[in-house]
C-alpha cells in the first residue's frame, strides 16, 4: 500500500476527498441542507471546527497541487528511490495527521505537521531534479 510514491498520492487523494466530505458535512450541519442545495447567493461565513475544516481542505489541495507534479516527475523519470519513498511517506503522514490537529485546533501540532509536509514535499523536487 505504502510501497510506491504513486501509491501514496492516490491515498492522499483520498484524504483530500475526506477533508472534503468532513468540510460539507460541518456545512451541512452550520448552514442546513437548503443552503447548501441553493445558488448560495448570500454568502456566509462558518465558524468554529466548521470554518477550520473549511480552511484544512483549502490546506490540502494546496498541498496536493505541490505533491502530485513531484511525484508525477519522478515516475515519469523513472528515477524513484529509496529516498524519494520515504519523503512522501513522511508527507502522507504529516499530512494524515494535520487535518484533524487543524480541525481541533492544535495549533502547534498542526504548524509542526505543516512544516514536516512541506519540507518532505520540497525534498522530493530536489530528488526529482
Amino acid at each position: 500500500m505504502f510501497d510506491s510514491e504513486l501509491s501514496i498520492l492516490a491515498i492522499y487523494g483520498l484524504v483530500v476527498a475526506i477533508s472534503i466530505a468532513l468540510q460539507t458535512s460541518g456545512a451541512m450541519g452550520q448552514f442546513g441542507v437548503s443552503y447548501l442545495l441553493s445558488a448560495r447567493d448570500e454568502a456566509r461565513s462558518a465558524s468554529g471546527t466548521t470554518a477550520r475544516l473549511d480552511r484544512a481542505q483549502n490546506n490540502a489541495i494546496q498541498a496536493m497541487v505541490l505533491f502530485a507534479p513531484a511525484i508525477l516527475i519522478l515516475a515519469v523519470k523513472g528515477t524513484s528511490s529509496d529516498t524519494s519513498l520515504l519523503a512522501a511517506q513522511v508527507f502522507l503522514i504529516a499530512r494524515v495527521i494535520y487535518l484533524p490537529a487543524y480541525a481541533f485546533g492544535i495549533t502547534g501540532l498542526r504548524t509542526l505537521t505543516w512544516i514536516i509536509g512541506f519540507a518532505s514535499t520540497i525534498s522530493l523536487y530536489f530528488l526529482a531534479l
